[in-house]
């Protein structure tokens, strides 16, 4: 079949792989409540989140000393990792603790040139919305670890892993180590076409302790957290933390919390001196309403503040009432109303449901030991563990409940169990740095559609979404699901240092993933057709994924690096309907798309130059990617029953250029500026029916060709203030670009000031150490902007209700002491 004809399908699917929900153990309590690297080395980093001037990078030292010295995030904010990766980038816990506290660490990433974030919120925590690319990549393209333990596709519906937000506190990151090179083969990730983003945890203290912080803000929102260190408990430096995270807030439109809580813990167990085990555990229970989808229609006629009818009060179930009425039965039945504020938009019934909602319960840990076997080699094993359970729900308008209520919740029950192991081996020898390992991980993810009976009207309350479903029956079972996988990754790299100031990286990856789909049920009733749920077996693998590069420091203060690699995306998993996945359509379309389906794979190139000084810092970093069998899912329908197929449809070409400026002129003063250019287009038209769709040459859809970013911060003594503004310029709805959503500018401000510790004011005071006062404002101009897009995929042609407005303007303060 040739390509052209097969592509009915589309390019760059930003499918938000709907991860699951569970049952929160909190939704009572809040129904009531609310019912009544190279451090830039790419890029030099941002003004505002520099804690010093960037010192001249020096050549890479392999020292027999053991355990490698770990910085610690009171020493850097952002550090120059001087790794031999084209761009690889530090995030630091002084960079993260600048943003409103729980804010997503990956939206403070999104501060650095040629990365976009959005979500519709403004700590980006909203899971169905959080969304990020890496010059031109997007979240499930890109790998990504804890403590080396994978975390999966960084999607909504995760089918091998969770999100970053739901597996560690944020005040607990130590740093985010980023490469936006396609490489970095030693990270645990089938999926890493784009770059990688691994983040490590802070260890216990060694003193015991305490810290409490607590935030206000804007929308009822409340964040705590406590953490107790408990030092150095014995002779052997045996050491621990536990911390306790709450964030719940109201949404900034419509009704409904957005809740959720953690608990992390951490065990260091010194062996020897240059030796240790340790393990890290995380519960995550979230519960939260999700925001209405928008399209151009609904943005245009119902203006800005059109989200689902859930208020919390009855009359939002009567209204939701009123407006299914209209939708589902043959025939509109007496009663049929839609409120004023959807007159003008053409398609009311999908403007607004009655809920959607997200509730998602995480058990997630690993145990390591990383031991020097000799002064010259180190070995380092994880095992590890995850277990999810979850309900994504919407209400269906378009189908009624048996009782005749005129809708029913549909609500998806998606649940993960997988465990793995990795194990690795360093050797230094003369001038070289030696490393291998391997990964297996076993993955179970169970996917599932049900429907529950919603009331007549009078006759008892609706189904509160968020809450728990033990003492509720389905009425219907719509789809199920059960698809197991292997993994087996391996790699070997060396980095060779001929001279003090040159290093040259040679590495490869080998990879192997077979997923079997079966135990599918397909409601035909429901549907409508005659079909089965898709059923089968499907292998990627890779003998030889190499990866090139070189780093050269060939004058003081100056560098020069590139990297070359070659890397694949395994076969992606998803919930029927949801994703770009082979898995998640019906054995027909399933049987029509495996003979042409190959893996994703890509060829990544860069090259870049650093200057780096104390009153300047100035870079340039540009790249070229080869993307081909790009699996994409074409869409339509209604959101909440979509029609969906799989199909392999061409590639991608990337040409893209960075370019930043810090400049520090006097201490504590710095300010940056950085532009982005990225020209990703499409290789192919797409050919559906008799229509031909001429997408060759257009920019891929949701990501912008044009970004600019810029931050000013001032730090004098105790006192911090910092203001930061970005560019983003008009991005693709469509396929064929017909349709686009509009440029914005966006500013968001900080202040801080910190007292110190409170001893030297008052005696009695000197249990409190650190005291810290913040405010921040995001969103300062209260801009009206499009944040997250595709998390419904997208049309061919025209416009799609899929994208996210973001927040309004936002107020937060917070106190952070230390005990």
């Amino acid at each position: 079949m040739r390509r052209n004809s097969v592509t009915w399908a589309l390019l760059a699917t930003t499918m938000f792989v709907s991860g699951g929900g569970a049952v929160s153990l909190a939704a009572p309590a809040h129904k009531a409540r609310h019912t009544a690297a190279k451090a830039a080395a790419s890029q030099p980093a941002p003004a505002v989140t520099q804690v010093a001037a960037a010192a001249p990078a020096a050549p890479v030292e392999h020292h027999r000393t053991a355990l490698p010295r770990t910085v610690s995030a009171e020493e850097v904010g952002v550090t120059a990792r001087h790794l031999v990766r084209g761009a690889d980038i530090s995030i630091g816990s002084e960079m993260i603790s600048r943003a409103v506290p729980g804010t997503n660490p990956l939206k403070v990433l999104a501060s650095q040139p040629g990365i976009m974030f959005q979500s519709d919120d403004p700590q980006g925590v909203d899971t169905w919305s959080t969304q990020i690319y890496m010059h031109g990549f997007m979240q499930n393209q890109i790998g990504t670890t804890l403590d080396d333990i994978p975390l999966g596709e960084l999607v909504y519906r995760n089918y091998n892993g969770l999100n970053p937000v739901q597996a560690i506190s944020s005040e607990n990151v130590q740093r985010l180590n980023v490469s936006m090179g396609a490489g970095a083969e030693e990270v645990a990730s089938t999926n890493n076409l784009g770059g990688s983003i691994e983040y490590v945890s802070s260890d216990p203290k060694n003193k015991m302790g305490a810290t409490l912080a607590q935030t206000f803000g804007s929308n009822s929102l409340f964040h705590t957290f406590i953490r107790l260190d408990s030092g150095k408990l014995n002779s052997s430096g045996t050491k621990f933390f536990v911390s306790y995270m709450r964030n719940d807030t109201d949404k900034w439109k419509g009704g409904g919390i957005q809740f959720m809580q953690q608990v992390n813990a951490k065990v260091v167990q010194p062996v020897g001196e240059n030796s240790r085990i340790s393990a890290f555990f995380d519960y995550s229970n979230l519960a939260q309403f999700n925001y209405q989808d928008y399209s151009l229609d609904i943005w245009k006629n119902g203006g800005k503040n059109i989200d689902n009818y859930y208020n919390g009060k009855y009359s939002g179930y009567q209204a939701s009432y009123a407006a299914a009425l209209c939708t589902a039965f043959a025939t509109p039945q007496p009663g049929c109303a839609y409120p004023a504020s959807l007159s003008k938009i053409t398609d009311k019934a999908d403007a607004a449901y009655y809920d959607g909602a997200t509730a998602v319960t995480d058990y997630f840990g690993g145990l390591t030991g990383d031991f020097e076997l000799t002064d010259r080699m180190r070995w380092k094993t994880t095992v590890y563990g995850h277990g999810e359970t979850s309900h994504l729900t919407w209400s269906n308008p378009f189908y009624p409940s048996p009782n005749g209520a005129p809708m029913f919740e549909q609500v998806k029950e998606p649940g993960i169990q997988r465990f793995g192991l990795l194990s690795s081996v360093t050797y230094d020898i003369a001038h070289n740095h030696i490393s291998g390992g391997v990964w297996y991980e076993n993955n179970k993810f169970v996917s599932s559609m049900v429907g529950y009976q919603q009331p007549l009207l009078g006759q008892g309350d609706p189904i509160y979404t968020i809450g728990s479903y033990a003492n509720l029956t389905p009425f219907m079972k719509i789809f199920g699901q059960t698809i197991n996988t292997n993994t087996f990754t391996a790699f070997v790299e060396d980095t060779y240092h001929p001279v003090s100031n040159l290093d040259l990286h040679f590495g490869f990856k080998s990879l192997l993933n077979t997923s079997r789909a079966g135990d599918g049920y397909y409601n035909n009733a429901y549907y409508g057709t005659d079909d089965s749920m898709a059923a089968g077996t499907l292998t990627s693998a890779a003998a030889f994924l190499p990866h090139i590069s070189a780093d050269w420091h060939f004058l003081r203060h100056h560098e020069l690096f590139f990297d070359v690699s070659e890397n694949m995306h395994a076969y992606p998993q998803a919930q029927f309907k949801t994703a770009a996945s082979p898995f998640a359509v019906t054995q027909a379309a399933y049987n029509l798309a495996t003979p042409s389906l190959k893996p994703e794979t890509d060829w990544a190139y860069s090259v870049g130059y650093r200057f780096t000084h104390r009153l300047l810092s100035a870079s340039i970093y540009a790249y070229h990617v080869d993307y081909k069998n790009r699996l994409q899912q074409i869409q339509s329908g209604s959101i909440v029953n979509p029609v969906a197929s799989v199909l392999n449809v061409g590639g991608v070409t990337m040409n893209g250029v960075d370019a930043g400026l810090t400049l520090t002129p006097v201490e504590g003063l710095s300010l940056f500026n950085s532009v982005s250019y990225n020209h990703s287009t499409y290789d192919d038209n797409i050919t559906q029916g008799t229509t031909v769709y001429h997408l060759a040459g257009s920019q891929v859809v949701a990501y912008p060709r044009f970004m600019y970013k810029s931050s000013l911060s001032y730090e004098w003594g105790a006192f911090l203030a910092h203001i930061d503004a970005s560019y983003m310029s008009k991005r693709n709805l469509s396929y064929n670009g017909d349709t686009k959503v509009p440029s914005y500018w966006l500013a968001n401000a900080g202040l801080r000031y910190r007292l110190g510790n409170m001893g030297k004011y008052n005696h009695h005071l000197a249990f409190m150490q650190n005291l810290t006062f913040d405010f921040n404002v995001y969103n300062l101009a209260n801009t009206t902007y499009v944040a997250t897009m595709g998390e419904n995929g997208f049309n061919l042609a025209g416009d799609a209700q899929s994208f996210e407005l973001g927040a309004p303007r936002q107020f937060f303060g917070s106190v952070r002491v230390e005990f």
